[in-house]
Protein backbone atom coordinates (compact mmCIF):
# COMPACT_ATOMS: atom_id res chain seq x y z
CA UNK A 1 0.00 0.00 0.00
CA UNK A 2 0.94 3.55 -0.75
CA UNK A 3 0.07 6.25 0.99
CA UNK A 4 -1.08 10.36 -0.35
CA UNK A 5 -1.38 13.16 2.29
CA UNK A 6 -2.82 16.28 0.77
CA UNK A 7 -1.51 19.27 2.11
CA UNK A 8 -3.08 21.69 -0.41
CA UNK A 9 -5.57 24.53 0.10
CA UNK A 10 -5.33 28.59 0.95
CA UNK A 11 -5.91 28.00 4.69
CA UNK A 12 -7.67 30.87 4.34
CA UNK A 13 -9.40 29.86 8.11
CA UNK A 14 -6.54 30.38 9.65
CA UNK A 15 -5.40 33.78 8.07
CA UNK A 16 -3.01 35.60 8.62
CA UNK A 17 -1.20 32.43 9.74
CA UNK A 18 -1.47 31.30 6.46
CA UNK A 19 -0.62 34.29 4.10
CA UNK A 20 3.45 33.39 3.87
CA UNK A 21 3.25 29.37 4.75
CA UNK A 22 0.77 26.61 4.61
CA UNK A 23 -1.14 25.34 7.10
CA UNK A 24 0.47 22.02 7.10
CA UNK A 25 3.80 23.87 7.94
CA UNK A 26 2.11 25.28 11.05
CA UNK A 27 3.48 23.69 14.60
CA UNK A 28 0.95 21.39 16.80
CA UNK A 29 2.83 22.11 20.14
CA UNK A 30 6.20 21.15 18.99
CA UNK A 31 6.45 19.49 15.73
CA UNK A 32 5.14 20.83 12.07
CA UNK A 33 1.09 19.29 11.57
CA UNK A 34 2.26 17.61 8.65
CA UNK A 35 4.45 15.04 11.01
CA UNK A 36 1.16 13.75 12.41
CA UNK A 37 -0.59 12.73 9.55
CA UNK A 38 2.71 10.97 8.17
CA UNK A 39 3.30 9.23 11.12
CA UNK A 40 -0.79 8.19 11.39
CA UNK A 41 0.58 6.76 7.72
CA UNK A 42 3.78 4.94 8.62
CA UNK A 43 1.75 3.33 11.67
CA UNK A 44 -0.11 1.38 8.63
CA UNK A 45 3.14 0.32 7.47
CA UNK A 46 3.45 2.23 4.28
CA UNK A 47 6.78 3.04 3.43
CA UNK A 48 5.93 4.82 0.19
CA UNK A 49 4.68 8.62 0.47
CA UNK A 50 3.29 10.96 -2.00
CA UNK A 51 2.77 15.03 -0.90
CA UNK A 52 0.78 16.62 -2.64
CA UNK A 53 0.73 20.60 -1.93
CA UNK A 54 0.60 24.43 -3.95
CA UNK A 55 3.80 25.32 -6.05
CA UNK A 56 4.03 28.10 -3.49
CA UNK A 57 4.33 25.29 -0.58
CA UNK A 58 5.77 22.48 -2.11
CA UNK A 59 9.45 23.28 -1.49
CA UNK A 60 9.34 24.29 1.91
CA UNK A 61 7.72 20.38 2.35
CA UNK A 62 10.57 19.21 0.33
CA UNK A 63 12.93 21.02 2.87
CA UNK A 64 11.53 19.13 5.76
CA UNK A 65 11.22 15.89 5.42
CA UNK A 66 13.52 15.31 1.59
CA UNK A 67 13.14 12.19 0.24
CA UNK A 68 12.59 10.20 2.92
CA UNK A 69 15.66 8.10 3.11
CA UNK A 70 16.86 9.42 6.70
CA UNK A 71 13.50 7.81 8.25
CA UNK A 72 13.10 4.56 5.64
CA UNK A 73 11.28 5.80 3.47
CA UNK A 74 10.74 6.89 -0.09
CA UNK A 75 8.72 10.26 -0.17
CA UNK A 76 7.54 12.33 -3.53
CA UNK A 77 5.60 15.64 -4.31
CA UNK A 78 3.31 16.51 -6.60
CA UNK A 79 1.59 19.85 -7.41
CA UNK A 80 -2.21 20.95 -7.08
CA UNK A 81 -2.05 24.16 -8.71
CA UNK A 82 -5.84 24.67 -7.24
CA UNK A 83 -7.35 23.61 -4.66
CA UNK A 84 -10.04 21.64 -6.93
CA UNK A 85 -11.35 18.93 -4.15
CA UNK A 86 -9.95 15.76 -1.90
CA UNK A 87 -10.35 13.53 -4.44
CA UNK A 88 -8.14 15.26 -7.21
CA UNK A 89 -5.29 14.07 -5.03
CA UNK A 90 -6.18 10.32 -6.13
CA UNK A 91 -5.70 11.83 -10.14
CA UNK A 92 -2.90 13.68 -9.24
CA UNK A 93 -1.42 10.66 -7.64
CA UNK A 94 -2.95 8.18 -9.92
CA UNK A 95 1.25 7.20 -11.56
CA UNK A 96 2.33 6.85 -8.10
CA UNK A 97 -0.10 4.73 -6.58
CA UNK A 98 0.05 2.55 -9.88
CA UNK A 99 -1.44 -0.86 -9.18
CA UNK A 100 -1.39 -0.55 -5.20
CA UNK A 101 -4.08 -0.10 -3.01
CA UNK A 102 -3.90 3.58 -1.22
CA UNK A 103 -4.36 5.60 2.12
CA UNK A 104 -5.19 8.62 1.56
CA UNK A 105 -4.84 11.83 4.35
CA UNK A 106 -5.52 15.39 5.25
CA UNK A 107 -2.77 16.96 5.95
CA UNK A 108 -4.54 18.87 8.40
CA UNK A 109 -6.16 15.92 10.59
CA UNK A 110 -4.36 14.14 13.89
CA UNK A 111 -5.18 10.95 14.85
CA UNK A 112 -4.18 9.49 18.54
CA UNK A 113 -5.44 6.34 20.49
CA UNK A 114 -4.31 3.53 22.64
CA UNK A 115 -5.34 0.52 19.40
CA UNK A 116 -4.49 2.84 17.19
CA UNK A 117 -1.29 1.68 15.66
CA UNK A 118 -2.65 -2.68 15.53
CA UNK A 119 -5.73 -0.59 13.62
CA UNK A 120 -3.94 0.94 10.80
CA UNK A 121 -1.75 -2.24 10.65
CA UNK A 122 -4.65 -4.10 9.84
CA UNK A 123 -5.88 -1.70 7.25
CA UNK A 124 -2.13 -1.50 5.76
CA UNK A 125 -2.85 -4.38 4.08
CA UNK A 126 -6.48 -3.67 2.70
CA UNK A 127 -6.60 -4.50 -1.08
CA UNK A 128 -10.16 -4.32 -1.73
CA UNK A 129 -12.99 -1.64 -1.36
CA UNK A 130 -12.81 1.18 0.30
CA UNK A 131 -12.61 1.71 4.22
CA UNK A 132 -13.36 5.24 5.78
CA UNK A 133 -13.61 5.99 9.56
CA UNK A 134 -16.64 7.35 11.36
CA UNK A 135 -16.00 9.66 14.52
CA UNK A 136 -18.81 10.81 16.46
CA UNK A 137 -19.06 14.78 17.15
CA UNK A 138 -21.49 17.16 17.87
CA UNK A 139 -21.87 19.20 14.97
CA UNK A 140 -21.89 16.73 12.59
CA UNK A 141 -23.05 19.06 9.96
CA UNK A 142 -19.85 20.67 9.28
CA UNK A 143 -18.91 17.11 7.72
CA UNK A 144 -19.44 14.35 5.51
CA UNK A 145 -22.02 12.26 7.77
CA UNK A 146 -22.80 8.73 7.59
CA UNK A 147 -26.52 7.54 7.55
CA UNK A 148 -26.83 4.15 8.91
CA UNK A 149 -29.54 1.22 8.23
CA UNK A 150 -31.40 -0.30 10.58
CA UNK A 151 -28.50 -3.13 11.04
CA UNK A 152 -26.10 -0.63 11.56
CA UNK A 153 -24.84 -0.63 7.98
CA UNK A 154 -23.87 2.67 6.31
CA UNK A 155 -26.72 3.47 4.07
CA UNK A 156 -25.53 7.05 2.74
CA UNK A 157 -23.15 9.30 3.38
CA UNK A 158 -23.82 12.86 2.91
CA UNK A 159 -21.81 15.97 2.70
CA UNK A 160 -22.55 18.76 5.59
CA UNK A 161 -26.71 17.97 5.78
CA UNK A 162 -28.99 21.06 7.39
CA UNK A 163 -30.72 17.37 9.45
CA UNK A 164 -27.32 15.25 9.98
CA UNK A 165 -29.05 11.32 10.11
CA UNK A 166 -26.48 10.32 12.83
CA UNK A 167 -23.99 12.41 14.54
CA UNK A 168 -21.13 10.09 13.02
CA UNK A 169 -18.80 12.30 10.69
CA UNK A 170 -16.21 11.02 8.21
CA UNK A 171 -13.07 11.82 9.64
CA UNK A 172 -10.48 12.79 6.94
CA UNK A 173 -8.59 9.31 6.55
CA UNK A 174 -9.80 7.08 3.74
CA UNK A 175 -8.21 3.68 2.32
CA UNK A 176 -8.78 2.72 -1.43
CA UNK A 177 -8.39 -0.01 -3.72
CA UNK A 178 -5.92 0.44 -6.62
CA UNK A 179 -9.14 1.83 -8.77
CA UNK A 180 -9.41 4.65 -6.66
CA UNK A 181 -8.29 7.23 -9.70
CA UNK A 182 -10.17 5.66 -11.99
CA UNK A 183 -13.50 6.26 -10.17
CA UNK A 184 -12.19 9.58 -9.43
CA UNK A 185 -12.00 10.46 -13.05
CA UNK A 186 -15.90 9.24 -13.06
CA UNK A 187 -16.55 12.14 -10.70
CA UNK A 188 -18.51 15.25 -11.82
CA UNK A 189 -16.79 18.74 -10.09
CA UNK A 190 -19.72 20.09 -7.32
CA UNK A 191 -21.37 23.02 -7.14
CA UNK A 192 -17.96 24.29 -5.64
CA UNK A 193 -16.93 23.27 -8.67
CA UNK A 194 -14.20 20.45 -7.29
CA UNK A 195 -14.52 16.93 -7.12
CA UNK A 196 -15.65 15.85 -3.91
CA UNK A 197 -14.07 12.97 -1.74
CA UNK A 198 -18.07 12.53 -0.18
CA UNK A 199 -18.72 11.61 -4.07
CA UNK A 200 -16.26 9.03 -4.14
CA UNK A 201 -17.21 7.55 -1.17
CA UNK A 202 -21.07 7.54 -2.25
CA UNK A 203 -19.91 5.13 -5.35
CA UNK A 204 -17.99 3.13 -3.37
CA UNK A 205 -20.60 2.49 -1.25
CA UNK A 206 -23.47 2.56 -3.84
CA UNK A 207 -21.09 -0.65 -5.65
CA UNK A 208 -21.38 -2.28 -2.34
CA UNK A 209 -17.52 -1.76 -1.68
CA UNK A 210 -17.47 0.43 1.16
CA UNK A 211 -17.10 -0.09 4.57
CA UNK A 212 -17.19 2.42 7.99
CA UNK A 213 -14.64 1.69 10.88
CA UNK A 214 -16.39 3.73 13.93
CA UNK A 215 -13.40 5.40 16.67
CA UNK A 216 -14.88 4.97 19.91
CA UNK A 217 -14.02 6.87 22.89
CA UNK A 218 -10.53 5.31 22.80
CA UNK A 219 -9.75 7.60 20.30
CA UNK A 220 -9.14 11.05 19.38
CA UNK A 221 -9.80 12.73 16.02
CA UNK A 222 -8.44 16.35 15.73
CA UNK A 223 -9.14 18.15 12.40
CA UNK A 224 -7.08 21.54 12.97
CA UNK A 225 -8.23 23.94 10.42
CA UNK A 226 -9.16 27.10 12.54
CA UNK A 227 -7.59 28.46 15.26
CA UNK A 228 -9.25 27.57 17.59
CA UNK A 229 -8.85 24.03 16.59
CA UNK A 230 -5.24 24.44 15.90
CA UNK A 231 -5.13 25.97 19.83
CA UNK A 232 -6.38 22.70 20.70
CA UNK A 233 -4.84 20.64 19.53
CA UNK A 234 -1.28 21.95 20.40
CA UNK A 235 -2.63 21.83 23.97
CA UNK A 236 -4.24 17.92 23.70
CA UNK A 237 -0.57 17.29 22.41
CA UNK A 238 1.01 18.85 25.13
CA UNK A 239 -0.71 17.72 27.91
CA UNK A 240 -0.17 13.86 26.76
CA UNK A 241 3.51 13.91 26.36
CA UNK A 242 4.32 16.17 29.17
CA UNK A 243 2.06 13.15 31.33
CA UNK A 244 3.36 10.39 29.77
CA UNK A 245 6.53 11.07 28.34
CA UNK A 246 5.93 10.00 25.29
CA UNK A 247 6.37 12.11 21.98
CA UNK A 248 3.34 11.82 19.46
CA UNK A 249 4.11 11.59 15.76
CA UNK A 250 7.73 11.34 16.47
CA UNK A 251 9.10 10.33 13.33
CA UNK A 252 12.46 8.74 13.90
CA UNK A 253 11.03 7.09 16.91
CA UNK A 254 8.23 5.25 14.92
CA UNK A 255 10.51 4.37 11.51
CA UNK A 256 13.17 2.91 14.08
CA UNK A 257 10.26 0.83 15.95
CA UNK A 258 9.46 -0.80 13.07
CA UNK A 259 13.04 -1.75 11.98
CA UNK A 260 13.47 0.66 9.02
CA UNK A 261 16.38 2.38 10.17
CA UNK A 262 19.13 0.36 12.22
CA UNK A 263 20.16 1.23 15.95
CA UNK A 264 22.87 3.23 14.54
CA UNK A 265 21.17 5.55 11.96
CA UNK A 266 18.67 5.89 14.96
CA UNK A 267 21.42 7.42 17.24
CA UNK A 268 22.59 9.63 14.68
CA UNK A 269 19.58 11.46 14.28
CA UNK A 270 19.06 11.54 17.63
CA UNK A 271 22.69 13.28 18.68
CA UNK A 272 22.23 15.37 15.30
CA UNK A 273 19.08 16.93 16.55
CA UNK A 274 19.46 20.46 18.61
CA UNK A 275 19.31 20.77 22.35
CA UNK A 276 14.72 21.07 22.40
CA UNK A 277 12.63 19.10 23.99
CA UNK A 278 12.27 17.01 20.67
CA UNK A 279 15.65 16.21 20.40
CA UNK A 280 16.28 15.30 24.43
CA UNK A 281 13.37 12.93 23.68
CA UNK A 282 15.42 11.21 21.07
CA UNK A 283 18.61 10.70 22.86
CA UNK A 284 16.52 9.33 26.11
CA UNK A 285 15.88 6.66 23.69
CA UNK A 286 19.29 5.97 22.32
CA UNK A 287 20.35 5.93 26.09
CA UNK A 288 17.65 3.12 26.65
CA UNK A 289 18.79 0.79 23.55
CA UNK A 290 22.18 1.29 24.80
CA UNK A 291 21.19 -0.40 28.05
CA UNK A 292 19.23 -3.01 26.22
CA UNK A 293 22.55 -4.26 24.66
Amino acid sequence: MKGIILAGGQGTRLYPLTLITSKQLLPVYNKPMIYYPLATLMQAGIREVLIISSPRDLPNFQKLLGNGGHLGLSIEYAEQESPNGIAEALIIGEEFIGGDSVALILGDNIFYGENMGPLLTKLGKHQEGAVVFGYEVKDPHRYGVVEFDDEGRAKRILEKPEEPPSSYAVTGLYFYDSDAPRKAKQLTPSSRNELEITDLNSLYLQQRQLSVELLGRGFAWLDTGTHEALSSASQYVQMLQERQGIEIACLEEISWKKGWISDEAFAFLANAAPASSYGEYLRRQTEFVALLR
